[in-house]
């Protein structure tokens, strides 16, 4: 039986080390979403498992993926578009970014497992919101 502050304890670490060095909601939702094993949809992070178990590890990846996508799935368009700009201005164009994401729409993957059918689908609508927003943003700046 997983205890509580136990689980806690994972989540802060997580939080305070993993998750703190990344920039924007975006970036920790793509994160954590990467932990998760497509096949069995366990999460694994070795550095947390090393410190607490794997069980308990799982279940703060787990923990943290829906909070995370609470906050983005209920986020205002407008910070939603703030949010993928910060995003892209990782490792990559943004023009690369949006036109990757509306055709492979990998956004469906950083879904967490548990989530209710009516919140998945708006995360998706928005999304797709917000990409064209910024792909109509790109063709303005390249007409100017």
């Amino acid at each position: 039986m997983l205890r509580p502050m136990e689980i806690n304890a994972a989540v802060q670490d997580l939080k305070k080390h993993s998750l703190a060095s990344l920039r924007g909601e975006i970036a920790r939702l793509v994160y954590l979403a990467a932990t998760r094993d497509y096949n069995t949809g366990k999460y694994y992070h070795d550095g947390l498992a090393a410190r607490f178990t794997q069980e308990i590890a799982g279940q703060a990846l787990a923990e943290c993926h829906q909070e995370v996508f609470q906050r983005v799935a209920e986020a205002p368009l407008k910070e939603l578009v703030s949010e993928l700009e910060e995003y892209a201005k990782g490792d990559y164009s943004e023009n690369e970014l949006v036109s990757t994401w509306l055709t492979l729409e990998p956004y469906r993957v950083i879904i967490p497992l548990n989530c209710d059918l009516l919140s998945a689908k708006l995360f998706c609508s928005n999304f797709r919101i917000a990409l064209a927003v910024l792909e109509s943003r790109a063709k303005n700046r390249l007409k100017n």
